[in-house]
């Protein structure tokens, strides 16, 4: 128990002293009392009750005004997490097998689908999982396609994922990055309207926005270069993870000091990642996909903090009830069966 002003229960003393100066003032005055019995008798030995009540009355109320509190300390565990929007190519090329690292056989549609789930869910070893993170899916080829809002559901995610299948139908062939781009930023510009929604979604939680490109092609479809798409994703607060799948290439300088040549294509997802604060990263086969995701996952962690809180609830009304309680039932004896004259 606290009170909210501790200094309020200083008057009770004053109070007191007042309330006894004026009892000890005579009602009126006799030449001697020698002659009155000194035997209280009858309803007499209770007249010190409605005075009491009284006294009691201005202590409640004096302890209601300084407004005690009870309450408790509690902890919680709080999970700062990561808006995610996952971008998977799937036009035609992502048929190709995967040579090389133990994966032949695989096609790279494959091979990205599987670490994509594994991304979003964890292996156990390379990949702890995303649980505390919001994550949408964006598919593309010719056209771009939002294949999962942003979810903190992601078992029925998973399930989405399992089912991307590549788009081989000739009329929508093709790679529109920039388009998918396009729409991941703004999908990660709009959280606030999720918040205002019913979904129950803590976008308050949200620390970072990210994008995560996963294609193998240049972008040759859609309404957006993927030059502008980004430059939205940087207004936007967003950064964008670049993977190109495919051959690597001899002569590029990467940030091991490795000496690699990059295709005009990846030029592009190069500037795109290094523009908006992310990263551009080149895979050919399972393992360096897994590592690339490896690599992101590290960087692109949720923060969990322990923060305690404190819960009072304001008791005012118990001492005033029982102040009010007191000072009726003396106004009441005082009326009727402990009534004095004067």
């Amino acid at each position: 128990m606290s009170f909210a002003y501790p200094w309020v229960l200083l008057l009770i003393l004053p109070a007191m002293w007042l309330l006894k100066r004026r009892k000890e003032e005579p009602s009126f005055t006799v030449s001697s009392v020698s002659l009155w019995p000194r035997k209280r008798s009858g309803r007499t030995r209770w007249l010190w009750v409605p005075v009491f009540l009284r006294r009691l009355c201005v202590v409640l109320v004096i302890v209601a005004l300084a407004s005690p509190q009870a309450g408790k300390t509690f902890e919680r565990q709080v999970n700062q997490g990561i808006a995610i929007q996952m971008l998977v190519d799937v036009s035609s090329s992502m048929d190709m097998r995967i040579d090389g690292g133990g994966t032949e056989g695989l096609t790279r549609m494959e091979v990205a689908r599987e670490l994509v789930e594994r991304f979003i869910a964890g292996d156990g070893e390379e990949l702890s999982g995303r649980p505390n993170d919001l994550i949408g899916l964006i598919t593309f080829a010719r056209y771009a396609d939002t294949r999962s809002p942003l979810t903190f559901g992601h078992e029925g995610l998973l399930q989405i994922v399992r089912q991307i299948e590549i788009q081989d139908r000739p009329n929508e062939d093709g790679t529109a990055f920039g388009d998918a781009l396009a729409i991941a930023a703004a999908r990660l510009k709009s959280l606030e309207e999720l918040k205002e929604s019913d979904r129950g979604i803590d976008i308050d939680s949200i620390t970072s926005k990210v994008i995560i490109l996963l294609t193998d092609g240049e972008n040759n479809s859609g309404n957006h270069l993927p030059l502008g798409a980004a430059g939205l994703a940087k207004e936007w607060g967003c950064r964008i993870y670049v993977i190109s799948l495919g051959e690597s290439e001899a002569g590029f300088q990467s940030d091991q000091g490795e000496v690699r040549n990059l295709s005009g294509a990846d030029q592009v997802l190069e500037l795109i990642a290094t523009e908006t604060g992310g990263l551009f990263r080149q895979a050919s086969d399972f393992e360096s996909l897994l590592s690339v995701y490896s690599e992101i996952d590290k960087l692109e962690r949720a923060e969990i903090s322990i923060r305690s809180f404190e819960r009072l609830s304001n008791w005012f009304w118990l001492p005033l009830i029982q102040g009010m309680a007191a000072l009726v039932i003396a106004l009441i004896l005082e009326a009727t069966w402990l009534r004095v004259i004067p």
